[in-house]
């Protein structure tokens, strides 16, 4: 297991590289999820002020 975490002396790269990759893949969604929610807001706004 140890030899797995140390990725055979790259490990300083490769679990920064790692981590970077899930946040920004975390972060992609979570922009996408509040944007989505922001344009629901709006059109819901822009139906009730149409009536």
């Amino acid at each position: 297991m140890s030899e797995f975490l140390a990725m055979g002396g790259y490990a300083i790269y490769v679990w920064p590289a790692f981590a970077i990759t899930a946040i920004v893949m975390a972060l992609n969604v979570w922009l996408a999820y509040r944007r989505e929610r922001a344009v629901i807001v709006r059109n819901r706004r822009r139906i009730r002020t149409q009536l």
